[in-house]
C-alpha cells in the first residue's frame, strides 16, 4: 500500500512539473529570487526505512532485521552562504518499526517459545540534522546538489529507563543517537515554489543497545554494538 502511495505522489508531481521544467519558456515569478535570499523556510515530508548494524561477541547466527517503511515530516530552515553553499537545519519527527528475528541457537539450553524469537522495535525519533548543501549552477528550471552533515535524534520510544527488560518483552535502546548523513537531490523551480526530492543515508555513530540485567541474556548478551542506519526519501517545499 505504501509503495502504491509513493508511486502516486511521483506521478502527480511529474504531471504538474513536466510542462514547466522541459518547456523552452523560462519560469518568471518570485521563486526565481529564492536562492538569493539569506534565510528561507519550508517544510518536508517523506518515507524512511531504518535498519540495525550489529557487532557480535561470538560467532552465532546473525540477528535478522525485518525492515518496514516509516513516515516522517518536519521543517526546513536554510541559510545562504553563497551561490553554491547553503547551511540547513531540518528538524522533524520520524516514525518507524523494525522487527528483530533471533535464531534458536541463541536460546540453546534455555526454555523458550516462538514469541521469544521475535522483538518488535517501534521508534519515534525527534531528528535534528545540521547539513551543508553543495549545489551546481542552476540549469533552466532545476539544480542538482549533494548534502552532508551531522545530526542528533531523541528516541521517544527507547524504553531506556524502563526497569523491565527482554525477560518481560521490553527491548531497550538509548534515548540519544548521533548520526552522520550523506545524500543528493534536485531542486525543481515551479511556478510558485521550489520543490526538492532527495534521498539521504543516515549512519549512527554511538552504540544504542541497553543490555538486559542478565549479562548472559539471549537477546543482548552476544551483542557488542548495535547501531542504526537508514534511508530517507524526502519531498521538500520552499
Amino acid at each position: 500500500m505504501k509503495r502504491i502511495l509513493v508511486l502516486s505522489v511521483f506521478l502527480l508531481i511529474f504531471q504538474n512539473m513536466s510542462a514547466q521544467l522541459f518547456s523552452k519558456e523560462r519560469v518568471t515569478n518570485s521563486v526565481d529570487n529564492i536562492d538569493q535570499k539569506f534565510l528561507t523556510w519550508g517544510y518536508f515530508l517523506g518515507f524512511n526505512q531504518y535498519d540495525f548494524n550489529f557487532d557480535y561477541n561470538e560467532n552465532l547466527e546473525d540477528i535478522l532485521v525485518d525492515k518496514t517503511f516509516g513516515f516522517h515530516l518536519g521543517l526546513v530552515g536554510d541559510m545562504r552562504i553563497n551561490n553554491h553553499l547553503n547551511l540547513r537545519l531540518e528538524p522533524g519527527v520520524f516514525f518507524t518499526t523494525r522487527n528483530l528475528q533471533y535464531d534458536e541457537s541463541y536460546f540453546e539450553g534455555i526454555e523458550h517459545n516462538d514469541s521469544d524469537l521475535l522483538r518488535e522495535v517501534k521508534s519515534t525519533y525527534v531528528h535534528i540534522p545540521l547539513l551543508l548543501k553543495i549545489s551546481t549552477k542552476r540549469i533552466n528550471n532545476f539544480k542538482p546538489f549533494i548534502v552532508g552533515g551531522v545530526s542528533t535524534a531523541l528516541n521517544l520510544s527507547s524504553n531506556q529507563d524502563n526497569p523491565n527488560d527482554n525477560r518481560s518483552g521490553e527491548f531497550r535502546m538509548t534515548k540519544n543517537t548521533y548520526f552522520y548523513e550523506l545524500g543528493f537531490g534536485i531542486d525543481f523551480y515551479l511556478l510558485y515554489f521550489k520543490f526538492t526530492p532527495s534521498i539521504r543515508g543516515v549512519f549512527a555513530i554511538n552504540d544504542e543497545i541497553v543490555k538486559d540485567i542478565d549479562p548472559n541474556s539471549p537477546w543482548t548478551g552476544n551483542i557488542s554494538k548495535m547501531q542504526t542506519r537508514g534511508v530517507f526519501i524526502n519531498f521538500t517545499f520552499q
